[in-house]
């Protein structure tokens, strides 16, 4: 076993059920965000929203799955790399959509679904795509992942947030304006000081071993992107479409990854910085991306 798939980076349980309660205020301040409308849309027009979810959990994960054959990491690091394919668009992927003059309503509408789906086609999509693979699959026998307890875990973590937000949104609309913003920069703000945190305890860890993972990060991340942007175009999405679907593809709950990673993998070295690093890094290619669209009119290329 490689050195990098033998480290564990340590989480104690009380930290990890405050992770999956700030992951929880997170989610529920994305829900305070939604609106019946979104829903609405895809129902009223659901080809882009499904042609974005197809690009979000079928191609991502097929292209990953293809990188990790073409480069062949570590066998933690091409685990974290499908793992973080299979979870749902991150919250900041609607900001990047509407700075990068994309079409925010169609982002929104696809992160919320893909967050709905991701109850159950996360823990389907990882554990398909990672059996494929002879090392990862591997991982997958001697970890003996619970699927059934997979599912639940997300459902708490990211169902009942949603729609405990959701309802709120819908019963009580005065008192959803008030918690919107303070809800949404309060939980954004705690869950990246608590990341901060994880990272801190296990820094030793994290700076020995991220420089294998920068790499390969980064491809992916610019693979999701590229992917999203041209499954769109293929199906002829207009230019705002296809930038919001590059997004939804691009930007990816990656917190969420890592805590399943803690919780089913007992903080698996490869899987767990690929994770962490994810979240810096879609961060900075998000934006970037976002100010080079900004300067350049949708309308200009349809």
């Amino acid at each position: 076993m490689n050195e990098i798939d033998a480290v564990r980076l340590s989480f104690s349980p009380n930290a990890l059920h405050v992770l999956n309660a700030v992951l929880g205020l997170v989610m529920f301040g994305v829900a305070l965000e939604l609106k019946v409308e979104d829903f609405k849309r895809v129902v009223e027009r659901p080809r882009p929203v499904l042609i974005g979810l197809t690009a979000h959990f079928l191609v991502l994960p097929a292209f990953t799955y293809l990188l990790v054959r073409l480069v062949e990491p570590r066998p933690s690091i091409a685990l974290g790399m499908m793992m973080v394919a299979c979870c749902p668009a991150g919250n900041l992927s609607n900001w990047f959509t509407h700075i990068g003059r994309g079409n925010t309503a169609l982002s929104v509408s696809i992160s919320s679904s893909s967050t709905l789906l991701a109850v159950v086609l996360t823990p389907f999509n990882l554990q398909l795509w990672a059996s494929l693979y002879p090392p990862t699959a591997a991982i997958l026998r001697d970890v003996a992942v619970p699927l059934g307890e997979m599912f639940s875990t997300i459902f708490v973590l990211l169902g009942v947030p949603l729609a405990t937000g959701i309802f709120v949104t819908v019963k009580y609309p005065r008192v959803a304006n008030r918690l919107r913003v303070p809800m949404k920069r309060f939980s954004l703000v705690v869950f990246a000081a608590f990341l901060v945190g994880a990272l801190a305890a296990n820094w030793s860890a994290f700076v020995n071993y991220v420089g294998g993972v920068v790499g390969v990060v980064a491809f992916q991340n610019a693979v999701a992107l590229t992917a999203g942007y041209f499954t769109a175009r293929a199906f002829k999405l207009i230019e705002r479409d296809r930038r919001a679907v590059a997004f939804e593809c691009g930007i990816q709950n990656s917190g969420l990854g890592l805590i399943l990673t803690f919780a089913f993998f007992d903080g698996l070295g490869g899987m767990a910085i690929v994770a962490a690093w994810w979240g810096i890094w879609h961060l900075i290619a998000g934006m970037t991306l976002a100010q080079w669209w900004a300067r350049r009119d949708p309308g200009a290329t349809q």
